[in-house]
């Protein structure tokens, strides 16, 4: 996100719960509330200092107060576009006044923000159900600061990949083509929508097609070296990625999935 579309620092002190503003970084926090700062607070703040950001911390229950009586859609829907200049929420399932999953999934409704999910619900169905729903990580509790912070910039570095690449050409396998140099992706004639992860993850594939790459080996040129073992995050972006490209996603001709092992890009 470039500096011109910065936040807001009234907007934030008016709809808030929490937000840290650093150089050109702008997180929302939207979790429990108590007295004094969280550990969470401290965490990201000792986070943005190590990195040299400077930190501007808030407090106000207004956000989530309107989020709780907000009953129709449409008013739903603007209260969260007002938010659309922040470049990354941390969301606590179990925050007050509002459920975290039916938040993520409004959120989706409108933005494609970055968001991470904090739970202390560690169940692979419960992390799944988040990812369906659009988070873009998942943190069970406890957790350190130095894995909140290996999260947060993995997650920073996915959302914001497509703007600093400077690979190029162009990627046909089939009747899929990839323009990596303005991140289109054309399926049959037609422009599909990817998010970030999403367009690595196909381009990844689609480098190595005829291969089959094991899961700990897409996570990590994917999501980055801080992840290994979260098989499940590529069942859920490998099946958001057949939705968009296949023409039966349950019979993909693409996208295989070898058992026991993680998949491959044929055509």
């Amino acid at each position: 996100m470039s500096p011109e579309r910065g936040l807001d620092r009234r907007q934030v002190l008016e709809l808030g719960q929490c937000a840290w503003i650093g150089n050109n970084l702008n997180i929302l926090v939207l979790g429990p509330t108590g007295g004094g700062k969280s550990f969470l607070a401290c965490a990201l703040g000792t986070a943005a200092i190590c990195l040299g950001y400077s930190v501007r911390y808030f407090r106000t229950s207004r956000l989530l107060h309107a989020l709780g009586q907000a009953r129709q859609e449409a008013a739903y829907s603007n209260l969260l576009r007002s938010l659309a200049p922040i470049d990354l929420v941390i969301l606590d399932v179990m925050m007050p006044g509002m459920d975290g999953l039916e938040t993520i999934r409004r959120i989706r409704q409108d933005s494609l923000v970055p968001i991470i999910v904090l739970s202390a619900l560690g169940e692979e169905n419960d992390k799944i159900q988040a990812l369906n729903l659009g988070a873009d990580d998942y943190l069970t509790k406890p957790f350190g600061v130095g894995e909140l912070l290996a999260r947060v910039l993995a997650v920073l570095r996915r959302s914001l990949w497509s703007e600093a690449s400077t690979r190029q050409g162009l990627i046909t396998r089939g009747e899929i083509s990839v323009d990596l140099e303005r991140h289109l992706v054309m399926v049959r004639g037609e422009p599909v929508e990817l998010t970030p992860t999403e367009f690595n993850l196909l381009v990844y594939l689609m480098e190595n097609a005829g291969k089959v790459l094991q899961h700990h080996t897409i996570l990590q040129h994917v999501w980055g070296p801080e992840y290994g073992p979260e098989s499940e995050y590529l069942r859920v972006y490998v099946g958001r990625l057949r939705q968009k490209i296949e023409l039966d996603p349950s019979n993909p001709h693409y996208l295989i999935t070898e058992r026991g092992i993680g998949y491959s890009f044929e055509g």
